[in-house]
């Protein structure tokens, strides 16, 4: 058997520090085995996808040095890898399950669903879902109800006693009950298939033979399963990874450690360090080794090695680990390289320069008057983030609003920030004057910068969301000091 393995991210914001994490063990046990690595594009939400996010995605995934074999961009025997170009192919495969009774039509409205769920929340029912109210419709019902014009889903019916088994490859058996999983809808009513369609008939496809992904797929196996018998087919060997969890064992989170790898790369990270910190994520080398190699990991990879743990995301052990290639790697002409192209790179200088040209006199001034682009954190006092007429919660929140925003805006250029910020200004009641100071100096430090969008712009996206999570933890600090003052 050749081994085919796969990663499938969404396209739906940066590349998360968790797709890698994945990839190198999909990775890890194709090259051992000599076998294939494909990337397929799951880009089905199209509310939420971006072409742009595709292609950080790739480029991240290429900085850290996880290639695939098999992709977009590549080709393949077994194209397209843009579930978006694959409609056609679901829906087919949508009503092969329906003509073997492995799935029916539902003519539920929103209305009716919305109107279940609020009933089952009263009831407090123990396994909400849906009820199954279409589930015995006979064909010619179907038929006329479909010729009326009424809208509906496909949806997968599935059994209603006894037990799935799934046999993972590390966790060994995990059982479910069937009564407790939902009839979980496959095709939507605008012809797109959801998650589980689209990954098991994508996965058959493509000859997939290794299924390896996060534990928090476990709990949709079992719907997968079910998909596989109904096609008839037999499914691939499942390995689901431990998560990278934060210290309190919560799962890494974008608002308690970097997730996007475009950070890391911006911090000044080492691709092969942020590797060998992810391989030694609940994984150890035969000799115990911390610090080792791609190659070394390939080399060297069982799933036996594997803890399930939870492995501890640390930014100041990885931070650690990179001083310590720096150190013991590196050479002081390559440091002095990395240092340069990093931060200094010309690409990085021209689009700052122009915006200091009226601010300084002497080439000595450039370092204290751009500092800021070149630093990870900045110091802010508390009492200069406040406007005089808001709180410290207000700010907080505000600011939490416009986190969550900032991490939707593929347009990331000064005018595309202008544009968000103006409207951001008008959506949530804050006047530009008492919105953007805060936003610079929760960014730059300081109150008196170039032009706030384009400065935003030059210092991207990661810097920019880390720094505005910073003031907002700041800002909450105070809050808190506010509501515990005497009034």
């Amino acid at each position: 058997m050749t081994v085919r393995v796969r990663i499938a991210p969404s396209p739906t914001g940066e590349p998360h520090v968790g797709t890698a994490y994945v990839a190198l063990f999909n990775l890890a046990m194709a090259r051992k085995n000599g076998g294939q690595f494909i990337l397929r594009i799951e880009d089905t939400d199209q509310e939420r996808s971006r072409p742009e996010w595709e292609r950080e995605i790739m480029n991240g995934l290429r900085w850290l040095g996880l290639e695939w074999d098999e992709g977009p961009d590549k080709g393949g025997p077994y194209g397209p890898y843009r579930q978006s170009e694959r409609q056609a192919i679901y829906a087919e495969h949508a009503e092969i399950l329906v003509s073997r009774g492995a799935a029916y039509r539902c003519f539920c409205t929103k209305e009716r669903l919305d109107a279940l769920r609020e009933k089952q929340k009263v009831e407090k029912v123990a396994t909400p879902g849906y009820d199954r109210h279409c589930r015995e419709l006979t064909a010619d019902e179907v038929s006329g109800r479909r010729a009326a014009g009424e809208a509906s889903v496909i949806r997968l019916k599935m059994p209603t006693d006894g037990q799935t088994v799934i046999k993972d490859g590390l966790r060994g058996d995990v059982t479910f009950e069937n009564t407790t999983v939902d009839d979980q809808v496959l095709l939507k009513s605008d012809g797109f298939p959801t998650y589980h369609l689209a990954n098991v008939v994508d996965d058959h496809l493509m000859k997939i033979t290794h299924v390896i992904r996060a534990e928090e797929w476990i709990n949709s196996t079992p719907k997968h399963l079910v998909l596989y018998r109904g096609f008839g087919w037999e499914p691939p060997l499942f390995f689901h990874l431990p998560l990278l969890r934060n210290e309190d064992k919560s799962k890494i989170s974008k608002r308690k450690n970097p997730v996007s790898i475009l950070d890391y790369k911006q911090r000044g990270f080492l691709p092969e360090v942020v590797l060998n910190y992810l391989a030694g994520m609940g994984w150890t080398m035969p000799d115990g080794r911390e610090v080792f190699t791609k190659e070394d990991f390939f080399a060297n990879f069982t799933w036996e090695r594997i803890s399930l743990g939870g492995p501890i995301f640390d930014l100041d052990k990885l931070a650690w680990l990179n001083g310590k290639y720096f150190r013991e790697k590196l050479d002081d002409a390559q440091l002095t390289k990395l240092i340069r192209d990093t931060l200094f790179d010309e690409a990085t200088l021209s689009k700052i320069v122009p915006l200091l040209r009226a601010r300084i006199d002497t080439l000595e001034q450039f370092i204290p008057a751009t500092d800021f682009f070149f630093r990870g954190d900045v110091k802010v006092a508390p009492e200069d983030l406040k406007p005089k007429k808001r709180t410290f919660k207000e700010v907080a929140e505000v600011l939490e609003l416009l986190a969550v925003e900032l991490d939707k805006q593929v347009d990331f250029s000064a005018a595309g920030l202008e544009a968000l910020l103006r409207a951001f200004s008008e959506k949530t009641g804050w006047s530009t004057k008492d919105l953007f100071m805060p936003i610079r100096l929760a960014v730059t430090g300081r109150a008196d910068t170039p032009p706030l969008f384009d400065t935003m712009s030059v210092l991207g996206r990661a810097l920019v969301r880390r720094r505005i999570r910073s003031a907002i933890e700041l800002s909450k600090a105070e809050a808190k000091k506010e509501q515990k003052a005497p009034k």
